[in-house]
Formats: structure tokens, sequence, C-alpha cells
């Protein structure tokens, strides 16, 4: 089973990521196996180069001690992979893929697969012009100069890949604590979920402040409300208060008038005939009546008040004035209220002096 760092080279291979697989396995040179397979067809990494027809990283791989006789689950080899994809794209990949693969492990040309067909069988049916030597395991061209040419091609590629990237490590960072490509490329990401974390709890910080801000706003302007509507209806109640009370007292001082004025006195009076200042109301709510309205701070008028509501209650002169008018069934009743009523205007009066 393939370690962590070998499927990370897999997966810079897979990518074509030359530069980062060099950096890789410069820095893991001892402890990264390059010859592993991974998948279902048991690939290894020269497989996956030939499949892909990228000739710079088979050079860098083969460097690093990659075995070109390496099987997959056909029994294929690299070699194999190239000479299909030689005899499927003509020469160019022929030059990139076969050629640094034959004179790096000659044998492979003569290892067949699990069918029992070997690269050199499939390299014969190549459309361009070439002489093979099988016992020799080397392709022989009929023209020596342009054998000449591809050779010192040849070496010329080897020399470049050797050299290629040989300074890219003064460009690439090679921290310890950084590590690979792939961890600081997972420390930009943490970093980054990081900072939309603090930037998501700020917003919600602000919202919720916001949000408060605002019911806090509402809850004043609530209370606000409900005092303007409590302070005007206590104003509409007292306003109605006193329209009762001014009301009680208009129609107490007109039936006073017709009761102790009226030139009938014949008429008999029951409880509810005599003129109360609150018919079905206590002392002192019938007090609260005939007081109402007078303004006590001017002690005089009020004391003159007081003394025409004393004499209109006294119960001597009420005797006088309705005494033989009253019905026997209320007599009693009415003379009770009458001597109350008179007792707290006297009280009222002598609190005066």
């Amino acid at each position: 089973m393939a370690s962590r760092k070998q499927k990370k080279v897999w997966r810079y291979v897979e990518e074509g990521s030359l530069l980062k697989l060099k950096s890789y396995l410069r820095k893991h040179r001892k402890d990264v196996d390059v010859n592993f397979t991974l998948g279902k067809r048991r690939r290894g990494v020269l497989h996956l180069v030939c499949s892909h027809g990228d000739d710079a990283l088979l050079r860098l791989l083969l460097k690093h001690g990659a075995d070109p006789l390496q099987r997959d689950r056909n029994g294929d080899t690299p070699l194999h992979l190239a000479a299909r994809r030689a005899l499927k794209y003509g020469k160019t990949d022929y030059d990139d893929l076969v050629v640094p693969l034959r004179k790096h492990c000659p044998a492979a040309l003569s290892t067949p697969n699990n069918t029992g067909v070997t690269p050199q069988e499939l390299l014969q049916r190549l459309s361009f012009k070439q002489n093979w030597n099988p016992g020799a395991h080397v392709l022989q061209r009929s023209d020596p100069e342009q054998e000449w040419r591809e050779k010192l091609l040849g070496e010329c590629q080897d020399e470049f890949f050797e050299t290629f990237g040989q300074y890219d490590d003064d460009f690439l960072r090679d921290d310890e604590d950084e590590g690979d490509f792939a961890d600081w490329a997972e420390r930009i990401r943490k970093e980054y979920e990081a900072k939309q974390h603090a930037r998501a709890r700020t917003d919600r910080k602000r919202r919720r402040k916001k949000e408060e801000e605002e019911e806090e706003r509402q809850r004043k302007e609530l209370h606000a409300r409900l005092e303007k509507e409590h302070k005007e209806y206590l104003e509409r109640a007292s306003r109605k208060k006193d329209e009762t009370q001014r009301g009680k007292k208009r129609r107490y001082e007109e039936r006073c008038d017709a009761v102790f004025l009226s030139s009938s006195s014949g008429a008999s009076l029951g409880y509810d005939d005599i003129p109360w200042p609150a018919p079905r109301g206590s002392v002192d709510q019938m007090l609260a009546v005939i007081l109402h309205g007078i303004d006590r701070s001017d002690t005089d008028t009020f004391r003159k008040f007081l003394r025409r509501q004393q004499a209109l209650w006294h119960p001597d002169k009420f005797s006088q004035r309705c005494g033989g008018r009253l019905q026997d069934r209320d007599r009693q009743r009415i003379t009770d209220t009458v001597t109350a009523l008179s007792q707290e205007l006297n009280k009222l009066a002598q609190s005066l002096r």
C-alpha cells in the first residue's frame, strides 16, 4: 500500500508538476521510494508518465531510481506503454519516451508482458524507416550522419534534464516549518478559513450589537409611547371625572332649588326625593360633590360657601323646612344622612379656624 508521501509523488506526476516533484524528491530523497504501484491496474509512476507522454518527468524519475522493468497487472513495463504511444503519435513520442527507457535499461526491450509481447515487437510496427538488430536490442540507422545527430541530441537532452531546475530551490520555499507545497497549501487554506471564521464572528457580533441597539431603540419608543398613552388616559379620566363631578353638582344645586325653595311645599318626600349631592354615594362622596370647583385657597370665600351649606343641611333647619313632608318609612334614614352630612361640614368649617 502506498504511503502518504508516495501518494503525493503520484499526484505531482499526475498533475505534471515537474518543479514540485523535483523539489519534493530532493527534499525526501532518502525516505521516498518511487517504485510503488497504485490503483486497480497496479501501475507505477513510470507507467503513468509514459501514458501521459511527459519526457521531463520520465528522465527525472529514472534519475531517482524508478525501475523500467516494473510490471502492471497486465505484465506491461513502462516501455510497453511508451512503444504503444510512439505507434499512436509518431516519432516525437519515440524520441521522448522510448529512447531514454531503451538507453537506461536495454533489457526492457525483450521483456514480455502476460501475453508474451515484447516492446521490441511493438516497435517493429513503426511507420518511419528504421532497421533493428534483435540480438543487440539496439536501433541501427542506415544513415550514420543522422545517427550521430540523434545521438548528440540525446546527449544534449540528458544534460538539459540533469541541470533543469538545479537552482529552483533558490526560488522555491524550503523552510522545514512550512513543509512542501501541499503542506504550504494546507496552511494557507487553514489561515484563510481562520480569517473567514474570524470575519464571520466579527460580522455576527456587529449584527448582534446592531440588533440589540435596534431592540433597545424599539423598547424605548414603546416605553415612551406607553407613557404618553398612559398620561393621555389619566388626563381623559381626570377630565371625565371633572365633568361627572360638575354634572352631579349642577344637578345637586338644581334639585336643591326645586326641593327647598319650591312653592309646592305639600308634596311628600321619600329618601330619593331629597337633593343629595350623591344620591347613592357615601357621605364623603356627597361632600366631594359639594366642594367640587371651590377654590380653598380663598379662605373667606370658602368659609362663606361652607356656612351656606351648613345652613342648608343643619338638622334643625332641615327639619323645619322639610320635616312635615317626610315619608314615615324613610324619615329615620333621611334624618341620619342629614345629620352625618352636617357633621362633616361642621368639621371642615372648624378646620379653617
